[in-house]
């Protein structure tokens, strides 16, 4: 495999949260300590002496199970290994300096809310020219525009070591998710008492250089190309999301369509941004709640509190079992705990705060990204009061094949209704996940919209 390179350097705006000033690189110092000290991607390489082992490169080849045909289907590296013990109302307290508030409130709203903590593995890695890549954008990448935009960035992580925590943001938004790949996954928003019907989609995630028809001058600030099919229910079967990804989106909002089957037109979509309604949620998440967090990044204003230990959702194959349906997965109130693993991992802790006359439904969220594959893991959301409302959980598992790290499921809880939304559901699906997926620019134009959408 081997990226293209390409330079995207956005405008300059008006003064904000960094008064419009580029702020500096690390030093070629800094830097050296990435591969040494740190992994490649910035992580900490040792070990804690307890717990979390050191980082020896993530799974490797002769680890991937040989049972694994190569298909998308993953199977479970570690099928014999049994909780080492369990978070519970019992014991939460105990444990509380590794979990984040909304971890601790889930567990005391539901009795069957537990953790079952596993032994860590650090699998998650990425491929060889994503990891010099990334190594190469620690003395290059600057955040400018008020940290709404990138200048000198090229693929893969911008800000391995960063120091602050815009930047440790833009490590979530911009990691490397396999270049190409289409996806088929189920959504399910349950009731309080659990009953559910599941939303099919077929998602498309193409990087702009990793189109047929690069070129390095068109589309500049575009990130990435986004299209969204839902394949069911029949009702809502056709319609269809198409986004451009704007890195600098206060320069050049999102661009985004939709598809609307039944009336057969394609229209624009200025509402797919912030807290605009996520489709066919039912209202249980935001716009930006997609893949944890999306999106520009001007509305909030974003401090680096630190580094801690946490227990967290990781290496989750359990749930994308094929042997599990549906209905063993969904319950009321959150997904069938048994089911999940966790562990304990090094996380970085950003608060984002929600400035001065800008508006969003959450006022404050507080992200928990893994230091390893620099997603986020945990997102507790706060309402306009300060009172903590959602809860959001990813669930990871590294796609061993292409080295790309990423989430099983989703998960968004709402404290007070009792109700949450679950994406990324693959038990039921055929093909689930295909990388390397060949895409041109004609794939993401407003009319491919109307092709795609068929009923």
């Amino acid at each position: 495999m081997k990226l293209n390179k390409k330079l995207i350097a956005t405008g300059v705006l008006a003064a904000s949260l960094f008064a419009g000033n580029a702020f500096a690189a690390v030093s070629a110092e800094e830097a050296a300590k990435l591969g040494d000290t740190l992994t490649p991607m910035g992580a900490e390489k040792a070990g804690n002496g307890g717990a979390i082992p050191a980082w020896g490169g993530g799974m490797t080849d002769a680890e991937i199970p040989t049972s694994y045909e190569g298909d998308g289907i993953y199977v479970n590296p570690f099928p014999d290994e049994q909780p080492k013990f369990t978070i519970d109302q019992s014991n939460v307290d105990e444990y509380s300096d590794n979990l984040s508030p909304g971890q601790i409130a889930m567990i005391k709203k539901y009795d069957n809310y537990v953790l079952p903590v596993y032994e860590t593995h650090r699998t998650s890695t990425y491929p060889q020219e994503v990891l010099d890549e990334t190594v190469e954008n620690a003395t290059a990448v600057e955040l400018i525009a008020g940290g709404n935009g990138l200048k000198n960035y090229q693929d893969a992580t911008p800000f391995p070591i960063p120091e602050n925590g815009l930047e440790v943001i833009w490590n979530h938004i911009t990691r490397y998710r396999g270049g190409s790949v289409t996806r088929n996954v189920g959504q399910a928003t349950p009731t309080a008492d659990g009953n559910y019907s599941v939303v099919k989609f077929q998602d498309e995630l193409t990087w702009r250089a990793s189109l047929e028809d690069f070129s390095p001058t068109e589309d500049a600030n575009v990130l990435f190309y986004f299209k969204q099919a839902i394949t069911a229910p029949a009702r809502l079967a056709g319609n269809v999301l198409l986004v451009h990804e704007t890195i600098d989106q206060v320069k050049e909002p999102r661009r985004a369509w939709v598809y609307n089957a039944g009336q057969r037109r394609v229209r624009r979509a200025p509402q797919v941004a912030y807290d605009g309604p996520g489709t066919a949620a039912d209202g249980m998440r935001t716009t930006d709640n997609f893949d944890m967090y999306n999106g520009a990044p001007d509305r909030y204003d974003w401090e680096l509190v630190g580094k801690k230990e946490m227990y967290i959702p990781y290496n989750s194959y359990k749930l994308t079992d094929r042997d599990l349906s549906y209905d063993q997965i969904i319950k009321a109130g959150h997904i069938n705990q048994e089911l999940t693993r966790y562990e304990l991992h090094r996380v970085w802790h950003v608060r984002a705060t929600l400035k001065d006359g800008e508006r969003h439904i959450y006022g404050q969220r507080d992200f928990y990204i893994d230091e390893d594959s620099w997603q986020a893991a945990i997102i507790d959301h706060y309402d306009g009061r300060g009172e903590l409302w959602r809860v959001a959980e990813a669930h990871h598992m590294f796609f061993y094949d292409h080295k790309v790290p990423w989430y099983a499921i989703e998960t968004l809880y709402d404290l007070l209704s009792g109700r949450y939304l679950a994406l990324g559901l693959t038990n039921e699906e055929q093909n689930p996940y295909e990388f390397g997926v060949k895409h041109s620019s004609r794939d993401y134009t407003p009319a491919a919209l109307r092709r795609a959408g068929t009923r």
